[in-house]
C-alpha cells in the first residue's frame, strides 16, 4: 500500500489511519539530507532518535547524547521534511524524576527545532512529567517494553514482558498513557501476542519494533535498515540494503583512482 495522501501528517491522521486500518511506517533520522530523502519517499513517521548516540556518535548506550544534541538533530531534519510527522526523544536525564524539568525540556525541543512531537520512555513512573508536557499543550508518544534508557536498570537487552507480571504492568501502563493523552505508543521488543492485545485494547496508535505485524506500524533505525550499520542484527531487523558494502567499495575505488591519477581526468578539470 502506498503512503497515505496527505500534505502533511498529524496526530490526528494517525488517528484516522488507525481507525482504517491503514498501516503507520516510521523511520529514524538525524540530519538534513537523510530526512529529505526518507520524506520525500513518503514516509508517515520521522522519529529523531536518542539512538543518534549510537549510530551518529558512536556511543554503546543511548544514555550520553544531550538536549542540546537532540535539538541540533531535530533541527537539521524538521528544515528537510514537510510531509511527515517529527517526533523527538526526550533524552535520559531530561523527564524521569522531575516533571518541571521535563515541561522545560519538551518546550526547549518543540521552540528550537519546531518539532510536532515529543517521545518518553516509560509507564506509570513517568505520568507526572507526560501530563505535564501535555497540559502546555505539546503531543507526546509514549514507549513501552524494551527502554533503551534503562539499561542499566535491566542490564540487558532481551525481550521484555514475557512474564505474567511484566506483561500485565505494560498493558496497565499502555492503558495509562492512552488515559492521559498520549497520541500513540511504541511498542519495543515484546511479544506478538502482548502487543496485538495493546493494540485491540487501546484506542491510539501502536508502532512496533519487535512486536509483530499486528500493531497498527512499525518503525526502525534507518542505520540498520540500510545496512550502514553492521554491528546489529537482532531477529526482528530487516536490511533492505547493503550500504555498508557499497559506500566501502565507492571509497575504495576513489583512493584507487586518485592513486593511479585516473580521477579527475580531463573533463573533470577547468
Amino acid at each position: 500500500m502506498k503512503a497515505s495522501k496527505v500534505s502533511k501528517v498529524t496526530t490526528h491522521v494517525l488517528q484516522e489511519m488507525k481507525l482504517r486500518q491503514e498501516k503507520i511506517s516510521m523511520l529514524t533520522a538525524y540530519d538534513y539530507s537523510m530526512a529529505r530523502i526518507v520524506d520525500r519517499s513518503g514516509i508517515d513517521v520521522i522519529l529523531v532518535g536518542d539512538s543518534a548516540a549510537n549510530v551518529m556518535a558512536g556511543h554503546k548506550t543511548t544514555l550520553p547524547i544531550t538536549l542540546n544534541e537532540m535539538i541540533y538533530h531535530a533541527s537539521s531534519v524538521m528544515r528537510a521534511v514537510s510531509r511527515a510527522l517529527v517526533v523527538v526523544d526526550l533524552p535520559f536525564g531530561t523527564y524521569q524524576g522531575n516533571s518541571r524539568e521535563a515541561l522545560l525540556s519538551a518546550i526547549r525541543i518543540m521552540k528550537e527545532s519546531n518539532a510536532n512531537a515529543v517521545k518518553l520512555e516509560g509507564g506509570k513512573e513517568i505520568l507526572e512529567s507526560v501530563d505535564r508536557i501535555l497540559s502546555a499543550g505539546i503531543p507526546v508518544m509514549g514507549h513501552l517494553g524494551l527502554t533503551p534508557q534503562s539499561i542499566n536498570k535491566f542490564g540487558t537487552y532481551v525481550v521484555r514482558a514475557t512474564h505474567e507480571e511484566e506483561a500485565k504492568k505494560l498493558v496497565e501502563d499502555a492503558h495509562l498513557l492512552t488515559e492521559a493523552g498520549c497520541f500513540a505508543l511504541v511498542l519495543e521488543k515484546i511479544p506478538a501476542v502482548l502487543a496485538e492485545k495493546v493494540t485491540r485494547e487501546i484506542s491510539i496508535p501502536t508502532i512496533g519494533i519487535g512486536a509483530g505485524v499486528q500493531v497498527d506500524g512499525q518503525v526502525l533505525v534507518i542505520h540498520d535498515m540500510l545496512g550502514i550499520n553492521q554491528d546489529f542484527s537482532p531477529r526482528f531487523l530487516r536490511r533492505y540494503h547493503n550500504l555498508y558494502e557499497e559506500i566501502k567499495h565507492s571509497v575504495e575505488t576513489y583512493i584507487s583512482d586518485v592513486k593511479d591519477q585516473k580521477f579527475p581526468n580531463e573533463r573533470e578539470q577547468y
